[in-house]
């Protein structure tokens, strides 16, 4: 197994100042999404589709590749990521079993695909070293703690082949006009925005490794996004 761990330092995961961090368990994320499952579309489709749609360009599946979408929340990209890739190897996981089954049946409108969907946490893949050409994750860090970025970091770097593809979508500190009433939201409930806060992931992505090429920033009602590419 490969070990990454010397790619990271203190610096790589620790809570910066003015950032905030997440305070919502992690033991609490799965049953919280199972609850926001029958509408999660809507708030997607609202906010975070543009972000998405242009992770999924960025990513530039090709049939017959090894993809593994973490996160797949109710698989508004994991069923792009099969539909272009019906013969390859499409391997999706997530915390909610009611996200689950909404991914579930919007990728069985395809027929003959490939593709497995589990529970499965970023903190340990069942994943073999070196065997993803392409990682995909969509709001998974904005609920994580600064503490633990690091060992998801390493966790991504292990399974992506020598220079594989990692595409990572994230909420993040808003930069434009009226992006920042959702820190004022997290501020009194941070279960209102379903646990997420914005972070920024470039720097720590590469004092881990990766060779970031790009990073975007989306506004979408006022939502902020930023949709990172980068290598191993």
């Amino acid at each position: 197994m490969e070990s990454s761990l010397s790619c990271c330092s203190f610096a790589c995961c620790r809570k910066e100042k003015k950032a905030l961090d997440a305070s919502v368990s992690q033991n609490t994320i799965g049953p919280m999404y199972d609850g926001i499952a029958p509408i999660y579309d809507i708030w997607g489709k609202l906010t975070e589709s543009h972000a998405i749609n242009r992770a999924m360009a960025l990513a530039d599946i090709k049939d017959g590749q090894a993809i593994l979408e973490i996160a797949v929340g109710t698989g508004l990209a994991f069923y792009e990521i099969v539909k272009k890739n019906p013969t390859g190897t499409n391997t999706g996981f997530d915390l909610s079993r009611g996200m689950l089954e909404k991914a579930k049946k919007r990728v069985s409108r395809l027929s003959e695909a490939n593709y497995s969907l589990d529970i499965g946490t970023a903190f340990d893949l069942p994943i073999e070293d070196e065997s993803i050409d392409t990682l995909v994750n969509s709001y998974m860090f904005d609920l994580i703690p600064f503490a633990d970025m690091q060992k998801i970091i390493t966790e991504f770097r292990r399974v992506l082949k020598k220079n594989g593809k990692l595409i990572v979508v994230n909420m993040t500190e808003g930069e434009r006009l009226g992006s920042r009433i959702y820190d004022f939201i997290y501020d009194i409930s941070p279960k209102l925005l379903g646990g997420c806060r914005g972070v920024k992931l470039s720097e720590k992505l590469k004092q881990c490794g990766f060779k970031v090429e790009s990073r975007e920033y989306f506004q979408q009602m006022l939502f902020p996004s930023e949709v990172i590419l980068a290598y191993k």
